[in-house]
């Protein structure tokens, strides 16, 4: 593609048309590393991950969930999609960060990028949140596209 699809000829924004597209399964995986200071990181295995706000993994994983069900009321030229399947895993990896990987699924015209970066986002926002108390000191990054199937074609980071 060598032009923006959210632009009209007049480069006036608008949303894709997708009425010509065909219906097809559509995946896509994003990625997002939270990096928690050492004393935020130690507070939260000496208590199993959970707070007086409750489970934080548990907790971005539902709000991560949530907002992938939103983008489109979010993302103004995004399609409103009713997913059928988003799933947000969460785990801390041998460099001791958080890895937060959202995966969402549809029959559909249209793709699920923004749905699956969507909810890494906002489920490393929840980790933030949950853990600012003890250090403000929190790094989200590293928020990517890892691989997306359907539609035109297939995308998968090396």
């Amino acid at each position: 593609m060598t032009e923006f699809s959210h632009l009209t000829k007049n480069d006036q924004p608008a949303m894709v048309d997708v009425a010509e597209k065909k219906i097809t399964h559509r995946k896509a995986v994003a990625q997002c590393i939270v990096d928690l200071p050492e004393s935020a990181l130690e507070a939260l295995l000496k208590d199993d991950f959970k707070t007086k706000k409750g489970s934080v993994f548990q907790t971005a994983i539902i709000a991560g969930i949530m907002a992938a069900k939103k983008t489109g009321e979010l993302i103004p030229l995004c399609h409103p999609l009713g997913l059928d399947n988003c799933t947000v895993d969460i785990e801390l990896n041998d460099k001791q960060q958080i890895v937060i990987r959202c995966t969402a699924g549809i029959e559909a015209k249209t793709g699920v990028e923004m749905e699956a970066l969507t909810g890494a986002s906002v489920a490393a926002l929840t980790i933030y949140d949950m853990c600012k108390a003890i250090s403000h000191d929190i790094v989200i990054r590293e928020i990517k596209l890892m691989e997306k199937t359907g539609g035109k074609s297939d995308f998968k980071r090396p």
